[in-house]
């Protein structure tokens, strides 16, 4: 079993997902700056799920203002642009994430 993964959520080896991890528009799903935070969602392609269920190879992470550092991750893109958007808009309602 793999630990690394394309966007797709297909298996990839090691060389594969190197070659991806230079390429920064593959690596970058959304991007967003709201005040003083900037909120990031980026494919990271290595299984973040270190137990049962599906890879998490996407994630969500909070930079700057009250919240920086918070993060979540996701086994699929669109959940991945869901989750941006949800932490997009609790930051901008001055929620947490």
């Amino acid at each position: 079993m793999t630990d690394k993964y394309d966007r797709q959520g297909n298996s990839m080896d090691l060389m594969e997902w190197a070659a991806k991890m230079e390429d920064v528009e593959y690596k970058r799903v959304a991007q967003d700056v709201v005040g003083d935070t900037t909120v990031s969602t980026v494919w990271l392609g290595l299984n973040h799920n270190f137990g049962p269920g599906k890879p998490l190879i996407f994630e969500t992470m909070v930079f700057g203002g009250e919240h920086s550092d918070w993060q979540d991750w996701y086994s699929t893109e669109a959940e991945a642009i869901a989750g941006h958007r949800r932490v997009v808009a609790a930051i901008q309602r001055g929620e947490a994430p």
